[in-house]
């Protein structure tokens, strides 16, 4: 199985070793040539220098062999539109793609995009958290 995954920061880092340990041939694709030491000094993928929304990088990555394109870069708008090409152009048929923005995230996954807003998980995860608290209720304040 072929992965691109383009943004090498702490999501993208993690996402690439993860899908290399699972046996994936894994390319990534970041601005900063300092982002390959996220993967350490054995990293057997390939680590392209570049811009994601460069469709000849992309090409270079082996986008047009990708099983899997994963989309981390640190700006919504980048991410939207490298999904867009991955899916659209290149007929990738597994794009994920994250989103800070819950809304945005939100419009596009309507309108058929893998989008992750980790804002959204977190707003989530932390109202269940507090949801799970003992605490008491809250008691009817009493002006005087």
């Amino acid at each position: 199985m072929k992965a691109v995954v383009i943004g090498c920061g702490r999501v993208g880092s993690s996402i690439s070793l993860q899908l290399q340990r699972e046996g994936w041939d894994v390319s990534v694709v970041d601005e900063n040539e300092d982002a390959l030491s996220r993967l350490g000094e054995h990293w057997p993928g390939v680590f392209l220098v570049g811009h994601g929304m460069d469709t000849d990088l992309l090409r270079e990555a082996g986008i047009e062999e990708a099983d899997a394109v994963v989309v981390a870069t640190d700006g919504d708008n980048t991410n939207i539109v490298i999904g867009q090409v991955a899916q659209k152009r290149f007929g990738v048929g597994c794009v994920v793609t994250r989103v800070l923005d819950p809304a945005r995230a939100r419009l596009y996954r309507e309108r058929g995009m893998r989008t992750i807003s980790p804002t959204e998980v977190a707003i989530g995860e932390l109202m269940e958290a507090v949801r799970a608290c003992e605490v008491p209720t809250p008691t009817q304040v009493v002006h005087r």
